[in-house]
């Protein structure tokens, strides 16, 4: 009886571990695969889970907006989260910015590397080819890459034969399958495609500056979403992050 007292106080005395929670996190396309091993060394740290739902920024913004139950969103864009926060569907005060990135032209297989610039004949390149880009008036790196080809004078030579993704990997993806010979992406996502290989960079200043806010959103109901939002600017997470070749913002 004593012993069973004894090991019964004993137990009394452990410090009690937080039970496993969820939290919904709707993020950029362009974060896949990273942002898997972020939630991953999470969940690993904490005993939680994040439930990571991919896709562009436009149609995550637009499903947050019609009362989709995310905890976090994290865009590709600036805009698409100041578009949620001017419709109340963002938390005050929990915006920040986590992420850069870069845009690069990508090639089917090996090529030979290229200079982005005015001179750049990329209509020429493509030949009888399409340039595989994201939705360019809506997606974020669509719309970056158009910003960058209407800055450097190249939109209106190839805006005929550009194929049109629903997001980044879309775009990747018609590159790494042969279906497009040539294709604008962000560099993290070229890198997550061995059949792709990055011929050229386009300059910083032809397009606005790219960087990934996440935020709280209004309707959030996890009780870890703070925590997680946290861990996304973490030591471990930028550990992750930088390997996966984004930048700090």
């Amino acid at each position: 009886m004593i012993l069973a007292r004894l090991a019964l106080a004993a137990l009394l005395a452990l410090p009690l571990r937080a039970a496993a929670e969820e939290v919904t996190v709707f993020a950029a396309a362009s974060l896949t695969g990273a942002m898997d091993r972020v939630a991953e060394a999470w969940a690993a740290e904490t005993g939680h889970r994040a439930v990571l739902s991919y896709g562009g920024s436009s149609a995550l913004a637009r499903q947050i907006q019609q009362g989709a139950p995310a905890d976090i969103f994290v865009s590709a864009s600036g805009e698409w989260m100041d578009a949620v926060a001017a419709s109340g569907d963002v938390q005050a005060g929990t915006r920040r910015d986590i992420l850069g990135n870069r845009l690069v032209l990508i090639a089917h297989g090996a090529a030979a590397p290229v200079t982005i610039d005015g001179s750049l004949d990329l209509a020429g390149m493509l030949g009888d080819g399409r340039l595989a880009m994201a939705l360019v008036d809506a997606v974020p790196a669509g719309v970056y890459g158009k910003q960058a080809l209407v800055s450097l004078g190249l939109w209106e030579g190839v805006a005929p034969k550009v194929a049109q993704a629903d997001n980044a990997r879309g775009a990747l993806a018609f590159v790494g399958r042969g279906e497009a010979p040539l294709g604008i992406v962000y560099a993290t996502d070229a890198a997550a495609d061995d059949a792709v290989s990055i011929i050229g960079t386009f300059p910083a200043s032809s397009h606005d500056p790219i960087t990934y806010p996440a935020a709280i959103t209004a309707q959030a109901t996890s009780p870890v979403a703070a925590e997680f939002l946290d861990y996304l600017t973490s030591e471990p997470a930028r550990a992750i992050w930088a390997a996966a070749g984004f930048s700090a913002p």
